[in-house]
């Protein structure tokens, strides 16, 4: 963790809502003023999607399960490099994974392939990342210890497989057996690698249809916010201010001492109220620490020239 370079991590699979929370994200670094670097989980991945399903057909002939859950098709040591030194000194590199065409065709090149890597803009205020594992922990790679603010997307696993069949067979124009396919061969490292995230966050914003979701596989279209609720677990952070949550969103309420559940309706707002000043508190520690630096080194120059 960095005062003078946060980093902010939103992690969640595949079609689980990641890219929604970056929007409201982006909203809020407007308001506040705040330039930001952005980073895709999927910049972390090993390989291209030709590589992949080489390595899954391989995988199979050996008996072994490869999915972009686990670290064979990603590399955890890179993300956890990438962390630290942006922490260290606000810099990095960072890749782009194209998944469709019209994401593909501006760099002339296939979909299912990468950007060369390019430098993060300099000066940025901090570091937000969206993606799988921002908080995956393993024997060899802490991740989530240079998260300042650990942020979980989760909706219910039915919905979550909906989502990803949904847009996975409508945008990227996969079969939905193929999608299927991946969401099976993909459990053992969905258990070991995503659920343990959800338990180091800092919140949790799970959303919890109230239609039908029992057999995902057949569903035609993804409920909508209006038919949900959004359940929101706190960890680790002082002084939520819950009364105030409570006045400002109608028909929110309290299901347990940390945790607020909300309309669907209303999560971008609950978003904002609750994240705007978090964020803002991690602006005001960046500048403190700043101006502490600059206050050291006047010191400094003032002795030298003394001496």
């Amino acid at each position: 963790m960095s005062a003078k370079h946060p980093i902010i991590a939103v992690t969640g699979s595949s079609g689980a809502g990641t890219t929604t929370t970056t929007t409201a994200f982006k909203h809020i670094f407007r308001q506040l003023e705040i330039d930001a670097a952005f980073a895709e989980g999927d910049s972390f991945h090993r390989y291209t999607r030709a590589e992949m399903e080489v390595a899954i057909r391989k995988g199979r002939e050996e008996g072994r399960t490869i999915s972009y859950f686990g670290p064979e098709a990603n590399d955890f040591g890179a993300l956890e490099q990438f962390f630290s030194r942006y922490g260290q000194s606000g810099e990095g590199e960072i890749r782009h994974y194209l998944h469709t065409f019209d994401e593909a065709v501006p760099f002339n090149q296939m979909p299912g392939t990468f950007t060369p890597f390019q430098p993060l803009p300099e000066g940025s205020d901090l570091l937000y990342y969206e993606g799988l594992h921002g908080g995956v922990v393993t024997d060899e790679v802490n991740v989530a210890q240079h998260v300042d603010l650990l942020i979980g997307m989760v909706p219910i696993v039915n919905l979550e497989w909906i989502q990803k069949i949904i847009r996975d067979t409508g945008e990227r124009g996969h079969s939905r057996e193929k999608v299927m396919d991946s969401i099976v061969r993909s459990m053992d490292d969905y258990i070991a690698h995503m659920t343990p995230q959800f338990s180091r966050t800092h919140i949790n914003f799970q959303r919890v249809p109230t239609v039908d979701t029992s057999n995902p596989f057949s569903a035609k279209d993804i409920p909508s916010l209006d038919e949900s609720f959004v359940v929101i677990r706190f960890r680790g952070i002082q002084d939520v201010d819950f009364p105030y949550y409570l006045r400002m969103i109608s028909g929110s309420f309290m299901s347990r001492i940390d945790t607020l559940v909300v309309p669907g309706g209303k999560m971008t707002l609950a978003m904002e109220l609750i994240l705007t000043p978090l964020i803002r508190n991690l602006k005001s520690k960046r500048q403190e620490a700043l101006l502490a630096d600059q206050a050291s080194a006047s010191v400094g120059a003032a002795k030298s020239a003394e001496s």
